[in-house]
């Protein structure tokens, strides 16, 4: 099997794994995990038949022409982060199927696959370029696991976004600065470049960016806050995030990196000062904490520094440590978080102080968080032993002066006391004493067997870890080179590592034994400032600024927003006139008929200028657009003038829609600001006028357009330049285009919908008794009759302009328009614009769209390149995918016309017209009034109200009536949890 598909596989997992939460609830976790070690299985089945003893390589096209490919490879240190992503993976996704309460868990599966997947890709890519794409989709997994645990968790998840998010921008960085260095985006090739010894600027440059990126990933001071600030997600979400997946990203960064930077000074006294602090901090601010989650979160923030300042040291061995303390840390921190959710599962809280003789009523319990405990103390025999006493000879082995070897030894020795401390308290704290009155019981075997795995993994290793040396030694020779050999086992000799454990342990041990005094010491704020407050007060002001920034253009005067434009337009027409060489005109410019059509634009120009009313302006400007429309056919440009044609049809619709809420008339203005618009204006035209002609004037085509039309018939199998052009050569410009119009649909229906703006603005208008404009029914029946006879027309003659689009004019776009023309007759033909009789999903057909068209963008990897085009004779026909690529530009244009229509010319909150049969006045019969989306509704309710009744009615396993959020500590950590009893 190869790397590719395994990423592949791991990716459709996630699709596959929201059906079966959709159908199996939280059983789905088995086969989930299933399939996860299943995956686990055939990357080792991978590495152990790989035919270089280096690694494994495999290479697909994605951006050729730019030299970016969808590289993979596979060396020791990718096999040992991807074997840690898929079976912890595994482990958790099997000890959700028993944490999660009953119902739909579909997002929760689909997202927590995907982290796996993107963490998978991320340690596999050999391309900098699909390592940042992989760094940001776990950042966007890690958000949206987050956010979805209920309402309180949004202003955490929007912190860790900003957070990590301001970290992949250093990546970023990094990522342009080596390939303009190197000249490449392979990562091997990049990291045995010679810049990294040649050009010690652009080597302290990448090494700082390199540092804070992982930094905010793996949330190192100052970037900690994120961490614990991210508890409010599930158990199972932050079992993965700490021991797998989101963290470990960053340790990975540094540990890939540490091949070019070892031996850079700024790497190295970043990392180890930065590491060494974090440590500190994080088991001091871990020893204060009363709920086990924050406690555990805190601890995990100090860990992760040992690791940043382990790596700094930069020799081979401390690759060693910091390997094995990988491993050491995501067996103990997953067994921790699994064990305090069985235990806050069965006794309702996670508080210390109101848990204790847990050792009776939960023995199992008992034994694996001890286990894990004393793993994360670092107490033999468990692997947390071994790989401390790694971190610690690599510490006392360092090269630097020994005054800072003594200061990092110390620093080291204090903060791992703190974390023998804090250990203790877990399980002195919980496990003995006497039971409450109502003592929690043992949890099932299916929920402990998962947590059991891990701890006994940890013990494992710790007796035999020799069965390890392999994997690990395979892992840091990676980085290190073939020297970096781990000799893994309890007893090393009088070696300095051991005299740095004994002081733990006695440093350690005083504070347990003192541990009263030490909770009175510590039992206040420590700073001023906190993490939370301070990132907090960051995006505050951001959002400030952007505010006041905001006020110099936020006013509904057109003019405010016209003036900047039209200026810049101006001054670059002003500075091209004398900096740019227009070459003379060639050919004849005129023909007779453009001064015809000209006359007209230009009469209806000045027809608009006086217009007094809205219809006849919008009659007039309707004119103007068919002008130009016949000025594009006289030019030969068949497919512009379709388009403009049909955009002026719907832009009337939509205009019409609007009409009825404003004013008949526009308020008149004085003669100064009549006289400084036309100024304005004249400057406009002229200036767009002027750079037509110095841009295109008839000169002939340019290189480009003679290339298009040269190729197009052999490049794409179509004659219709303007359409391979779109779908062909500029597909990517189409689905950034594409994609901004579907933002834009819906941006119109939440805008509508959470403003309230509809029954804000809405004035229907009065008719007189007896007015012939009441009888709806008789007015419209002239197109109800159009409609029925060209409804069908219009959707045959649409498909028709899709079909023909690559050889004739037409396409996806002219065919979209010509369909909602047809939408737009339906919505006319209706008897009352408050009765809708456009019930399509309009927002799904936008959505559907852009899938179609990212897709067949997808499809094209097949022969090279995302979005190239694939051709196939099928019963001698030729087929392409540019077809299919046009059918989701039809679906989005088609969407986002009907969001306009649907949502401008249809008011909800009015029950249906009524008509009078003699004296009584009764519903008219008819269509009956519907909602135009799929999504439910509630009469009585104002679309502000109703989006946040959706809000609410998607929230995971949420019963009716129940509060958003808990405070800390009480049962019930998130609504998709099982609620009591045994699972």
């Amino acid at each position: 099997m190869s790397l590719l598909l395994i990423l592949l596989l791991t990716g459709l997992l996630a699709p596959v794994a929201g059906v079966l939460g959709r159908a199996a609830g939280r059983d789905a976790g088995w086969p989930v995990a299933a399939g996860l070690l299943a995956l686990a299985g055939a990357l080792a089945a991978v590495w152990n038949d790989r035919p270089d003893p280096g690694g494994v390589v495999q290479q697909v096209p994605w951006m050729p022409t730019l030299g970016v490919s969808l590289q993979l490879r596979l060396d020791g240190l990718g096999l040992l982060f991807g074997l840690l992503v898929l079976v912890v993976g595994a482990v958790v996704i099997a000890y959700s199927a028993r944490y999660l309460g009953g119902g739909s868990h579909a997002s929760f599966y689909t997202l927590m696959t995907f982290f796996a997947a993107a963490m998978l890709g991320l340690v596999l890519a050999d391309d900098v370029v699909l390592l940042f794409v992989m760094w940001e989709f776990t950042t966007l997994c890690s958000f949206l696991l987050i956010a979805r645990s209920g309402p309180h968790a949004r202003a955490p998840a929007v912190r860790t976004f900003l957070v990590t998010f301001a970290g992949g921008l250093c990546l970023l960085g990094a990522v342009v600065v080596m390939w303009v260095a190197t000249g490449t985006t392979r990562l091997g090739e990049i990291l045995r470049d010679d810049v990294w010894s040649t050009s010690p600027g652009v080597t302290a440059a990448v090494a700082v960016l390199i540092a804070v990126a992982a930094f905010t990933k793996s949330a190192q001071f100052p970037f900690h806050a994120w961490l614990p600030d991210a508890m409010v997600a599930i158990t199972p979400v932050s079992a993965y995030l700490h021991a797998a997946a989101m963290v470990k990203a960053g340790i990975y960064l540094l540990l890939r990196f540490s091949t070019a930077l070892h031996d850079v000074p700024v790497w190295n006294v970043l990392l180890v000062s930065v590491g060494l602090f974090t440590a500190l901090m994080g088991a001091v601010l871990a020893l204060q904490r009363h709920d086990l989650k924050e406690l555990l979160a805190y601890s995990t923030v100090s860990q992760l520094g040992f690791l940043t300042a382990t790596i700094g040291i930069g020799t081979s061995y401390a690759v060693v440590g910091a390997v094995v303390h990988v491993v050491a840390h995501a067996l103990f921190k997953s067994a921790l978080f699994m064990s305090l959710g069985v235990i806050d599962h069965q006794a309702g809280t996670r508080d210390i102080r109101r848990l204790s003789g847990l050792a009776r009523t939960m023995p199992v319990t008992a034994v694996v968080l001890t286990l894990a405990a004393v793993s994360m103390a670092g107490l033999p025999p468990l692997f947390g032993f071994v790989s401390k006493e790694t971190m610690f000879k690599a510490m006392a082995e360092s090269p630097a002066p020994p005054a800072a070897v003594w200061l990092v030894g110390a620093v080291a020795v204090l903060a791992a006391s703190f974390t023998f401390a804090y250990s203790a308290r877990m399980v002195i704290g919980v496990l003995p004493g006497r039971p409450a009155q109502d003592p929690p019981r043992e949890a099932s075997a299916a929920f402990l067997a998962p947590v059991v795995l891990v701890s006994v993994a940890g013990l494992a290793l710790g007796l035999a870890g020799v069965a390890a040396e392999p994997l690990l030694g395979a892992a840091s020779a990676a980085v290190a080179g073939p020297g970096a050999e781990p000799h893994l086992g309890l007893w090393h000799g009088l070696a300095p590592e051991l005299y740095m454990s004994l002081a733990v342990f006695a440093l350690g041990g005083a504070l347990v034994v003192a541990r009263g005094r030490v909770d009175r010491l510590l039992d206040r704020e420590l700073s001023p400032v906190t993490g939370v407050g301070a990132v907090e007060a960051l995006r505050n002001g951001c959002d400030a600024l952007g505010e006041r920034v905001g006020d110099l253009t936020r006013a509904d005067a057109p003019y405010r927003h016209l003036v900047p434009p039209v200026a810049v337009l101006v001054l670059l027409t002003a500075v091209g006139l004398f900096t740019v060489g227009v070459p003379p005109l060639s050919g004849d410019v005129t023909a007779p008929l453009d001064w015809v059509l000209f006359g007209v634009v230009l009469v209806g120009v000045l027809l608009a200028l006086g217009a007094r009313s809205r219809i006849a302006l919008v009659t007039i400007v309707g004119v103007v657009g068919f002008a130009v429309a016949l000025w594009f056919v006289e030019l030969g440009a068949a497919d512009v003038a379709l388009t403009q044609l049909l955009v002026e049809i719907l832009t009337v619709v939509v205009i019409v829609l609007l009409l009825n809420r404003l004013p008949s008339t526009f308020r008149r203005t004085g003669r100064r600001r009549s006289a400084v618009a036309a100024v304005v204006a004249v400057l406009a035209g002229a200036s767009a006028a002027v750079a037509t002609w110095a841009l295109t004037g008839r000169r002939g085509l340019s290189d480009a357009g003679q290339y298009f039309l040269a190729e197009a018939k052999t490049e794409t199998g179509g004659s219709n330049v303007v359409n391979t052009i779109l779908v062909d050569f500029r597909a990517l410009d189409t689905l950034g285009e594409l994609t901004v119009l579907g933002v834009a649909g819906i941006a119109i229906v939440v805008a509508l919908e959470s403003r309230g703006l509809l029954p804000k603005l809405h004035s229907p208008v009065t008719e007189p008794p007896g007015s012939p404009i009441s009888r709806a029914r008789d007015n419209t029946m002239v197109l109800r009759v159009a409609e029925r006879l060209l409804g069908p027309v219009v959707v045959v003659l649409s498909l028709f302009f899709l079909l023909r689009g690559h050889y004739e004019p037409g396409g996806g776009f002219i065919a979209a328009l010509i369909g909602a023309a047809g939408i737009s007759l339906v919505y006319l033909s209706a008897e009352d614009d408050r009765v809708s009789r456009l019930g399509l999903p309009y927002v799904r057909l936008i959505g559907a769209g852009v899938v179609v068209a990212v897709g067949v963008g997808l499809l094209g990897l097949v022969e090279g390149s995302f979005l190239r085009a694939l051709h196939a004779d099928v019963l001698g026909v030729s087929v392409t995918t540019a077809l299919v690529f046009d059918v989701g530009v039809y679906l989005a244009v088609v969407g986002v016309v009907l969001a306009a229509i649907s949502r401008l010319g249809v008011e909800e909150k009015e029950p249906p017209p009524l008509r009078r049969v003699g004296s009584t006045a009764v519903e008219r019969p008819g269509p009956r009034p519907t909602t135009t989306t799929a999504e439910p509704h509630h009469p009585s309710t104002a679309p502000a109200d109703r989006s946040r009744v959706r809000a609410l009615e998607r929230q995971p396993g949420r019963p009716a009536g129940t509060a958003a959020g808990r405070p800390p500590g009480t049962r019930g950590e998130r609504t998709d949890r099982h609620r009591g009893g045994d699972s």
